[in-house]
This record gives structure tokens, C-alpha cells and sequence, in this order.
């Protein structure tokens, strides 16, 4: 296929680039931060909020597509684009992660996955092949191979072994793929450890995939870890391929893993943070449901000039928080891709204007994460709840 990638400017101190998606429908700028649409939806939003906000590309989940409403379906009214109402990129991940985390409802192999449906308990057997048939037909820009993703605190040899396999996968998923004008990337695995980042890394470049994921980090892991493996990653991954780590996207881990030399983000993060009444705001993470808020008259973040923040007053929002109204989530989402896509906007407009490692410092300085071992325990928690439940977002 044509290029994918253009690279714009590089910062000689950190290795953060600015660069241009070359795809079917349109360029996106990058960095970029992708919101998540499991199932052809970014929860509460239209595609004309999406537009609106200044999305450019979304991620959707091509397990839940072949299980509801089928892919039978989507490619009879037209593909995913046209099912969706959505015009920008897309791009879909293989569904591997989601199966990954049925737990006890899924049997894997060298062949592909077996698993039971979360949704009626049917069996289905998901080989590389198919995914890259199911991902065909969806017809997304970017496509992922089917990859397994072993959690994170699995032992040396089990991560080995996910790795060898993940890399057998890519390699059928590349021979299945034909559709022209779709890119399909491969996915960097290792765990934590570095030699194995950097055997995956080799292998996979070698296959020459229009673009490399790194998979199996933000499972769990302290930050500092999984920068490191981003250091031992990225200068084995061409310099004209984008790079994607998958499932960041804190404010604070975002910043930093651009310096990392990270071009495409993806996370269900700021919507599900949303619809739990958590705001991003430039300082750190509000929670709209505390008492401090009730009587607010102004917004809940001063410096936000997005729909949320210029109509409606904190004390507003935390009251429909209390009253669990509908409009509370969807008005939290757009507040929080708002947040995260002017972000974005700010860190591309830095390098490109050589002031990148000053807004980094600036803003890591000034931010607050929430807690590490209260975000350990959340995130352990959310993990629990979901495996062996239904597949994650």
C-alpha cells in the first residue's frame, strides 16, 4: 500500500514526533489519541460530537462486532463506516485481548482461541485467519493481528511462550491479508522483561508490517516499568512506522510516553472515567460527586472551553451525578475527550514548535496523578470484575 506514515519533526532531546496518518478517509494528525467504540459507538456520543470535539480517528472491537450484529450484517449495509455514521478513520483491534480475558470460558492453542460468547454462551474458534477475515470485512483503515496477552506477573516462560505464539499468529495473519488500502499492523509483545521486547521487536520488524503496536503494557505495571520497555521497544521499530502503544490513556502517561517516541494512543479511560463522574482538569482528576461541588456555580474546570464546561455549572453536574440522570455521563464524556484531544493538540503543537521538553516538564510538574497504589487497586479491581464476566472494553 501507499505510505501510511509522514513524519513531520522529531525533538532531538526526547525522541517526541509529529507526524501525519495517511489513510482511506483522511490524514489525522499525530500524536493521537483514538476514543474507544467497542461496538461501533463511543458510549453517549454521536459522530458529530466526535467531529466536533476534533477526533480523528476511532478504535472499534471486532469481537463484539462478529458476535452483535455480525459481520454478515455490517458488510451487507455497507461496512463499518457507512453502519456507523462515521466518516474519519477507523481503526479495529482483533478482538484477541477481549477473548484473552474470558478466562475459564476460553481454551487457547497454536491453532487460535476457542471461547464461549459472553452473550449467549455460543462456542466460537477464532484463528488468525478469521480475524483478519472479520476485519476485511468490517472494512477499518488499520487492522491488528490476533495476538495473545498474557497478564501481567505471569511468569518468564509463560510470557515466552505467548510471545513465540503471538508471533506464529502474525505471521498467518500477514499471509491472510489481501484487502487493498488497509494497513495491518503487528503487535510488539515481551511483558516486562527486555530481552523478550527486544526479541519480539526484531522478529517483527523483519515481517515489514506498515506499522508496529506495542501490547501488554498498562496490565498493572509501575510506570517507570513500563517506560523502560518502551526505551528497549521504540529504536528497534522503523523510523518511518508509526508506533502504537495500546490501552494508555492517562493525561500524564500520555505526555510522557510521547517522549517515549509513541505516535497513536487507545483507551476506554476518559469515557469510562467519565461516566463515573471523574473530570480531568489541568491540575488533576475531580470528582463531581463530592460535597464541594454542590452549590458550584461555575464549571467544573474554568479553563475548559468545551460544550460541557461553557453551558453548565459544577453544582449542575454533580447534581445529575446524584440523580444518575442520563445526560450526566454524556455530558462528563465530552468534557473528558475534550480535555484529552486538546492535549494532544497542544503536545503536537510543542514539537512541531521545538518547546516540546518545556511543556513536558511544565505540565508533569503541575499535574497530580491519582494515587499508584490507589490506580493498582482500581485498576486490579476492574480487571476482576470483568475476567471470566464478559470481555473487557
Amino acid at each position: 500500500m501507499s505510505q501510511l506514515f509522514q513524519l513531520a519533526k522529531m525533538c532531538s532531546e526526547t525522541g517526541a514526533r509529529a507526524g501525519t496518518l495517511i489513510t482511506p478517509h483522511g490524514s489525522v494528525p499525530t500524536p493521537l489519541f483514538m476514543p474507544v467504540g467497542s461496538q461501533g459507538t463511543v458510549k453517549t456520543l454521536t459522530p458529530h460530537d466526535l467531529e466536533s470535539l476534533g477526533v480523528g480517528m476511532v478504535l472499534a472491537n471486532a469481537y463484539h462486532l462478529y458476535l452483535r450484529p455480525g459481520v454478515e450484517v455490517i458488510r451487507r449495509l455497507g461496512g463499518l463506516h457507512r453502519f456507523m455514521a462515521w466518516d474519519g478513520p477507523i481503526l479495529t483491534d482483533s478482538g484477541g485481548f477481549q477473548v484473552f480475558s474470558l478466562g475459564h470460558l476460553r481454551h487457547i492453542g497454536d491453532e487460535g482461541a476457542l471461547f464461549r460468547s459472553h452473550i449467549d454462551g455460543s462456542e466460537h474458534f477464532l484463528t488468525p485467519e478469521l480475524a483478519i477475515e472479520i476485519q476485511e470485512e468490517l472494512g477499518a483503515d488499520i487492522i491488528m493481528v490476533l495476538d495473545e496477552c498474557p497478564p501481567y506477573g505471569d511468569d518468564f516462560q509463560a510470557i515466552r511462550r505467548a510471545m513465540a505464539r503471538s508471533h506464529l499468529w502474525a505471521e498467518r495473519c500477514q499471509r491472510a491479508h489481501g484487502k487493498e488500502g488497509q494497513a495491518l499492523f503487528g503487535i510488539i509483545h515481551g511483558g516486562t522483561h527486555a530481552e523478550l521486547r527486544r526479541q519480539s521487536a526484531e522478529f517483527l520488524t523483519s515481517l515489514d508490517f506498515p506499522g508496529y503496536a506495542i501490547g501488554g503494557l498498562s496490565l498493572g505495571e509501575p510506570k517507570e516499568l513500563m517506560h523502560s520497555m518502551l526505551d528497549e521497544t521504540v529504536p528497534l521499530i522503523p523510523r518511518d512506522r508509526p508506533r502504537y502503544l495500546m490501552g494508555v490513556g492517562s493525561p500524564e502517561d500520555l505526555v510522557e510516553c510521547v517522549a517515549h517516541g509513541i505516535d497513536m494512543f487507545d483507551s476506554a479511560l476518559p469515557t469510562r472515567l467519565g461516566r463515573n463522574g471523574a473530570f480531568f482538569s489541568k491540575n488533576r482528576r475531580l470528582n463531581i460527586g463530592n460535597a464541594c461541588f454542590r452549590e458550584e456555580d461555575g464549571p467544573v474546570d474554568p479553563d475548559c472551553d468545551c460544550y460541557t464546561c461553557r453551558n453548565f455549572s459544577a453544582a449542575y453536574l454533580h447534581h445529575l451525578f446524584k440523580c444518575q440522570e442520563l445526560l450526566a455521563y454524556r455530558l462528563a464524556t465530552l468534557h473528558n475527550l475534550s480535555f484529552i484531544t486538546r492535549l494532544m493538540e497542544r503536545v503536537r503543537q510543542s514539537i512541531l514548535d521545538d518547546t516540546f521538553p518545556t511543556f513536558r516538564e511544565t505540565f508533569l510538574q503541575r499535574y497530580q496523578p491519582t494515587d499508584a497504589d490507589v490506580r493498582a487497586e482500581q485498576k486490579q479491581k476492574w480487571l476482576e470484575s470483568r475476567l471470566g464476566k464478559q470481555p473487557l472494553d
